[in-house]
């Protein structure tokens, strides 16, 4: 082998090689090197300079690495998305709720506090003496962690930790400190936990009292004041939709974003292609970076299980939709559903008043997918949505009838007509 093929092997193996640690990063922004992802770890080591020049450069996000963990400090390109919650690290995957997220701030605050191990009671202690806080008490948040169900959230916020690297079980189970029957003793590891906060500013310094303002000081960056740092500003909030949004829609930017997103659309796109291997999807509606290797979510869509039919279905009903669709409309559909397709879903799916629950859970994730959106009035399909809609039958030339898919304003994707599969291609 001459000098020349063996030079283009070896770079398209450093490629592949950063591409690779890059979407490791874009999936888990934290990673241990003895994590599941340990071997992706070690590439991000390796290429830990470029990695970390090329989200400085085009996000405005920050790497930070040694020799426990790699942490991707993100910003995300939209404050007020809420479609993406933490989720429980079991097979139910429940979102965090409200008390939740304090119970995990509380307790990180404890760890940071805390010696090399803790038992889980005597975290819960710390937790609970933390939320004596008078301002978390004036805000109706009390913990007492005598009532199953907290001693259930501290316990999901446990395991979320345990998940991220942040602890280390060394003895006994959370189910029998739920149940009181036990306790369970952790390694701390303090350079993970000391990763942990995302913000460029310290919650400390936030002066702002209502949520909104306290998101914006919190990610706010130094004072735009020339042109050169307004630009770098919107490429950055550009670039991180992309990479983190199912879809960007050309209407939900401002007059400046959509101007320099027509500008340099192609420039952004190619950086983004180039360090992932996603590929841009451009239509009149806006643009997605669709994901050929299909693993750069964490919504899919279409779903195996009744709750994934549902969605589906849900999906080609709305897509047909001229207008608001109500969830009691939604409802009385599934229940339709029901008695076409009952006999291949759960027995639980097709009891009586389960159909709030489902449009629930299917309009969530074509929420978060952004195929469609709520509002006052009900729920209003978006134009990506326009490739579940399946019409008539077309008899194609071999005679063969296939379900038709009625076209949106946008440019369609021939590989992608048939409708069957969207957001399993996005993040």
């Amino acid at each position: 082998m001459t000098a020349g093929p063996l030079a283009e092997v070896l770079e398209g193996q450093r490629a592949a090689d950063l591409q690779r640690a890059a979407r490791a990063l874009l999936k888990e922004p934290l990673l241990t090197a003895d994590g599941p992802y340990a071997d992706e770890f070690r590439l991000i080591r390796r290429h830990a300079a470029e990695l970390r020049d090329w989200f400085t450069r085009n996000v405005g996000w920050t790497l930070r690495t040694d020799a426990d963990a790699a942490r991707l400090r993100k910003t995300p390109g939209t404050l007020t998305d809420a479609t993406h919650p933490a989720r429980e690290a079991s097979r139910s995957g429940l979102p965090f709720t409200r008390r939740r997220y304090v119970l995990l701030c509380l307790t990180l605050a404890a760890l940071e506090r805390g010696e090399a191990q803790v038992a889980l009671g005597r975290l819960a202690e710390q937790v609970v003496l933390a939320a004596a806080d008078p301002e978390l008490v004036a805000a109706g948040i009390t913990f007492t962690l005598e009532r199953r169900d907290e001693r259930l959230d501290l316990a999901a916020v446990v395991r979320l930790l345990l998940r991220l690297g942040v602890l280390r079980r060394v003895a006994g189970d959370e189910e029998a400190y739920v149940s009181g029957s036990g306790d369970v003793l952790y390694d701390v590891r303090r350079r993970v936990l000391a990763g942990m906060p995302a913000a460029l500013r310290g919650p400390s310094l936030i002066e702002a009292r209502d949520f909104e303002g306290r998101l914006v000081e919190m990610t706010e960056q130094s004072a735009l004041d020339s042109d050169e740092l307004r630009f770098r500003a919107i490429r950055w909030k550009l670039t991180r939709r992309l990479l983190d949004d199912p879809v960007l829609y050309y209407d939900d930017l401002a007059d400046d974003e959509l101007g320099y997103l027509t500008r340099q659309r192609g420039f952004i796109t190619a950086r983004i292609s180039e360090l992932t291997g996603l590929v841009a999807e451009v239509r009149a509606e806006g643009v997605a970076m669709i994901d050929p290797q299909d693993d750069l979510t964490d919504v899919r869509m279409p779903e195996q299980g009744t709750l994934g039919h549902v969605t589906l279905l849900l999906a080609q009903h709305l897509a047909r939709a001229d207008g608001p669709v109500t969830p009691s409309e939604l409802a009385l559909r599934v229940g339709e559903l029901a008695a076409e397709h009952g006999t291949f879903w759960s027995k639980s799916a097709r009891e009586p008043g389960a159909e709030p629950a489902l449009v629930e859970q299917a309009v969530t994730k074509l929420d978060a997918l952004g195929l469609v959106e709520r509002t006052a009035r009900g729920v209003v399909p978006r134009p990506a949505l326009a490739r579940y809609a399946v019409g008539d039958a077309v008899v194609r030339e071999s005679g063969v009838r296939e379900p038709g898919v009625r076209q949106s304003g946008a440019r369609q994707s021939s590989a992608r007509q048939s409708g069957v599969r969207y957001s399993g291609d996005e993040r």
